[in-house]
C-alpha cells in the first residue's frame, strides 16, 4: 500500500523534529510510460527507513542511497531514471517510461 502525500509529508516533519537527518524525493518530470505520476514522494531518514513511493519499487533503493548522500552533503539532486540509461536498468526501471526526481534535504 502507497501511503498518502499528507502521511508521507507529516512524518517527513516528524522525523525532522525528532532530529533525524531527512530528504524528500518528488517526482517532477515524466515522459511515456511511468509507475508514478509527478508529485509522487518519497521520505528518507538518514538511517536509510523510507516511506512513500517515487517509482512503484523499481528505482527506490537508487534513491534511498541518493537520498543519504543529500542528507550528508545538504546539497540537492536532480535523478533521471528510463530504459536508455544503465542505472535505469540497474536499479529495475523497464516500464519504457522516464522519470526526473528531485531530492533535497529537510530542514
Amino acid at each position: 500500500m502507497i501511503s498518502t502525500d499528507d502521511d508521507i509529508l507529516t512524518t517527513a516533519e516528524a522525523w525532522a523534529k525528532a532530529g533525524k537527518g531527512v530528504a524528500v524525493a518528488t517526482v517532477v518530470e515524466t515522459w511515456g510510460s511511468a509507475p508514478r505520476p509527478i508529485g509522487s514522494h518519497l521520505v528518507i531518514d538518514e538511517g536509510g527507513t523510507f516511506l512513500g513511493s517515487v517509482s512503484g519499487g523499481c528505482v527506490e533503493g537508487e534513491v534511498v542511497t541518493e537520498a543519504l548522500d543529500v542528507i550528508g552533503s545538504g546539497k540537492a539532486k536532480l535523478l533521471e531514471f528510463g530504459v536508455a540509461d544503465e542505472t535505469a536498468w540497474r536499479a529495475g526501471l523497464s516500464c519504457g517510461g522516464r522519470i526526473a526526481v528531485y531530492v533535497e534535504k529537510v530542514g
